[in-house]
């Protein structure tokens, strides 16, 4: 494999905090490098230097001759102009760029609700990040380092942007260095993580499922002193091997030490236990929506019915704006329906997460540990009392920062505190908008570990894979037309849903008046015929997806079995990408 670049003994110090010291690594040809890391570790400043943006106090990067590298940052620097086109494509005609299926894809996975000439002040904070992403995914640079590109995308955005780098820096086509928390994307592409911390890089081989054993083993042989540590990455590890129904991406690392350092691991929740632990507390009735809508300038839910039991553990995904947020507001009693009804239980108690952390504002001046003092100064959490300063630091906080003011926390730690916050207060429904947000790694595993716990009703609406086929145990959509759709596929099946609409939608879009230069009637007549030969294959194959699947939850303690099978969804997977590119070439001929 070609060697791309290289740094050699890089030191950083900013402030009184060193950040890289004396840190050696190399990347070559097909690499897929994540990049985790606490929060201020030196994450974003490792890509900043490898990329030249940032120069080191000591030590060197060198790149192979007529290497480019291109860096997505987390600010947004639109310097080929105002409008979406120019920030893009610059001054390339489009007849150029329209006529590349890579770009054409580019634009169907980032910018499909976009208008061109839209103005940049015009768009929202995550649009503009997805223009940006999109301006440098069009170039044809040999290294690309990305600074948490899957922040303001979708579910559907994060499974597009995995498919589309797997194959874009496969073995021989550049490289590839992301810095995320998204933990399924970490272990759907990358073939390498590098972990950040103490002034040091670690690299360990394979995608996060890997990087989690290598941590479960270190922590095993470590002292004694990091043995809750080790809990908490072995439960995480057991959940990764036993795997979940809706898991297409399975760890890829050695069997028989995980089984061995697993073996007896207990699964991560007592879900009788929960259950029975929620129904002492909240009864049989919890919340139930009967034929509820919503509508405000037009209708955003229709028509929803459903029912929330005691123990329930449900995930919502869905395409932006389809009423996500306003479906847990209508849970929460912020929000009345236009029509229908919302009956509660009578020992209901919701708290919800929103995503907005604005609530601390007013308690600026107090300590993580105070602002939880005042909600309660001992909880019970799997059988044991905690204090307040357990509670802080069980989720991410340092005696330092569990003592600093609320006023200098960073966006994240005031995402940890609001979330303890609502937890102290002991709800027995519990509402989550995206609570992962600005949180790294280490904390989302805490989090969940401290979800496992807790005996009550759960609602998460995240674009978080992971954390969905972690935490919940059903998924629902909304998939744009008001509707809530029950998901028993999970978050692929209904990836499969949004894939056949978009094809549905396309097929059915008025023809333009102009046809495909070079195109025969017999070519048109041609296309249309593998258009309805790739719609018959394309439904045989969500059928077939589905048996599998079925059959994986069925056999979910036999690994070999589900390994197996495994390996016929990813064939299956294969096979419907590949046709879905025939669909798009075939339908700009048939037009």
């Amino acid at each position: 494999m070609a060697h791309l670049l290289g740094a050699d003994a890089v030191s950083l110090t900013l402030g009184t905090q060193v950040l890289l010291d004396s840190v050696s690594l190399g990347l070559d040809d097909g690499d897929r490098i994540g990049v985790v890391g606490g929060n201020g570790a030196g994450k974003t400043t490792l890509l900043r230097v490898l990329a030249g943006a940032q120069p080191p106090d000591d030590g060197r990067v060198t790149r192979a001759g007529g290497v480019t590298f291109a860096l997505l940052d987390q600010r947004d620097d639109h310097g080929h102009g105002t409008t979406v086109r120019g920030v893009v494509h610059g001054t390339v005609p489009d007849h150029v760029w329209a006529s590349d299926a890579r770009i054409r894809s580019i634009h169907a996975g980032l910018l499909g609700d976009l208008d061109l000439d839209s103005d940049l002040g015009s768009l929202s904070g995550g649009q503009r990040r997805r223009v940006a992403l999109a301006a440098l995914l069009v170039r044809d640079d040999e290294v690309l380092a990305l600074d948490e590109p899957t922040n303001h995308l979708d579910v559907e955005g994060v499974a597009w942007l995995a498919e589309h780098v797997r194959e874009r820096f496969g073995r021989g086509r550049g490289a590839l260095v992301v810095v995320t928390h998204d933990r399924w994307f970490l272990d759907a592409v990358c073939t390498h993580i590098w972990e950040v911390h103490d002034g040091i890089v670690e690299a360990s081989e394979g995608g996060y499922a890997a990087y989690v054993l290598a941590r479960a083993e270190r922590a095993r042989l470590a002292a004694q002193g990091a043995e809750k540590r080790a809990n908490v990455l072995r439960k995480e590890l057991a959940w990764l091997r036993r795997g979940a129904p809706a898991r297409t991406s399975k760890p890829r690392f050695r069997i028989d030490a995980a089984t061995a350092l697993i073996a007896d691991e207990p699964p991560p929740r007592d879900d009788v236990a929960l259950t029975k632990l929620a129904t002492a507390r909240l009864g049989k009735d919890v919340l139930e929506l009967e034929d509820v809508g919503v509508t405000f300038d037009e209708p955003v839910l229709r028509d929803v019915t459903w029912q929330l039991g005691p123990g329930d553990r449900f995930g919502v995904v869905g395409v932006n704006g389809s009423g996500k947020t306003t479906l847990l507001r209508l849970l929460s009693g912020d929000l009345q329906p236009s029509h229908g009804k919302v009956r509660r239980g009578k020992t209901v108690r919701v708290a919800m997460l929103s995503q907005d952390v604005s609530e601390l504002d007013e308690l600026a001046d107090l300590r993580p540990v105070e602002v939880i003092e005042r909600e309660r100064r001992e909880v019970t959490s799997d059988g044991k009392e905690l204090t307040a300063a357990q509670l802080t630091e069980r989720l991410g906080f340092s005696r330092e920062r569990a003592w600093t003011p609320v006023r200098d926390l960073s966006g994240g730690e005031r995402r940890r505190l609001q979330l303890l916050r609502l937890l102290v207060g002991e709800p027995n429904v519990l509402l989550l908008d995206e609570p992962t947000n600005d949180l790294d790694t280490d904390t989302l595993a805490s989090f969940e570990d401290l979800l496992d716990t807790w005996p009550g009703t759960l609602v998460v609406v995240s674009h978080d894979r992971y954390l969905l086929e972690r935490v919940c145990d059903r998924h629902f959509a909304l998939l744009g037309d008001g509707r809530l759709r029950d998901l028993p596929g999970g978050v692929e099946e209904y990836l499969r849903l949004r894939r056949l609409a978009l094809l549905e939608a396309a097929a059915q879009a008025p023809a333009p008046t102009s046809r495909v230069p070079g195109s025969s009637g017999a070519d048109v007549h041609a296309a249309r015929k593998d258009l309805q030969r790739i719609e018959r294959r394309l439904a045989r194959i969500a059928k077939a997806e589905q048996r599998l699947h079925a059959r994986i939850v069925e056999q979910a303690t036999d690994h070999i079995a589900v390994l197996a099978l495994d390996t016929q969804l990813r064939e299956l997977a294969a096979e419907r990408t590949q046709l879905e590119d025939e669909w798009l070439e075939a339908a700009e001929t048939a037009q």
